[in-house]
């Protein structure tokens, strides 16, 4: 699959690590997106909900904990990708990996889907 190509030369992953973390961002996705927004998005990353199947479970440890307390003071972006980072640890992958999937992902769903399919991704993934 493209976008996990792109990962695994841009980065330096595995293909499971790929898989993964791709997997916990669209599962962001699906949590936070309208289901017609998120049909866009599957529809233009192919196997999304196998891609979803691998991921690892996205909380405990210091992410959940660190996303709990994002939330609380209302960084409701920063607590979403931080709750991920649970599941990027279970993939070897530490925190920071996951600014470095948001902006390969962000351009894979422009090239893809275009400008304004990227433009609500990136409101969820990045703040924007």
């Amino acid at each position: 699959m493209e976008l996990v190509q792109q990962l695994i030369s841009n980065l330096g992953l595995s293909e499971e690590q790929a898989q993964g973390g791709v997997g916990l961002l669209l599962g962001l996705l699906k949590d936070k997106l309208p289901e017609t927004d998120f049909a866009q998005v599957s529809s233009v990353v192919p196997d999304s909900e196998g891609l979803m199947e691998k991921a690892p479970e996205a909380g405990g440890g210091l992410g959940g904990l660190l996303g709990g307390v994002a939330s609380a003071l209302g960084g409701s972006q920063l607590g979403d990708l931080a709750s991920l980072a649970g599941g990027f640890s279970k993939l070897g992958l530490d925190a920071d990996m996951i600014g470095k999937f948001v902006p390969i992902l962000v351009s894979f769903l422009e090239s893809k889907g275009g400008e304004g399919l990227a433009g609500i991704v990136s409101k969820v993934l990045e703040g924007d």
